[in-house]
């Protein structure tokens, strides 16, 4: 299993011809089964997607409906326990806290694999390797 960081909903939703090619990668990661998300990456999603400075931004009810597409993937619910974790974590590798709940989230799920553009690509943090799928587009 893969937990997918915030970017790569974001990405499948661009219209940007400048990432053309991370849109098609991250609408392929999508079209997979063996992903997780978070309710933090969700919110995240919402907020930026349908931010007004966006070049593209999504309407309240677009976005709504793309969150209630994604609830096809399991979901982890913020947890005090997951929050205790990300605090942990983010002393423990000097990271953000909120880079630390995404891993934390993922390890709570059972995912080896977090795909994110904004941790290091091949960093492996306690057990949990990051993965940019973006690296090479």
């Amino acid at each position: 299993m893969r937990f997918a960081d915030t970017n790569v909903l974001l990405y499948a939703i661009s219209r940007d011809p400048a990432e053309r090619s991370k849109a098609q990668r991250a609408n392929s990661l999508l079209a997979a089964r063996d992903l997780a998300l978070s309710v933090q990456v969700l919110q995240e999603f919402y907020v930026q997607a349908t931010r007004g400075s966006r070049p593209d931004p999504l309407t309240h009810e677009q976005a709504v409906a793309l969150v209630e597409s994604f609830l096809r993937f399991p979901v982890l619910e913020i947890t005090t326990g997951v929050m205790l974790a990300a605090l942990a974590a983010c002393r423990r590798f000097n990271i953000s806290y909120w880079d630390a709940a995404i891993l934390e989230a993922g390890r709570a799920l059972g995912c080896d694999v977090i795909l994110s553009e904004d941790l290091s690509d091949g960093q492996d943090y306690g057990g949990v390797r990051v993965e940019n799928p973006f690296a090479d587009t």
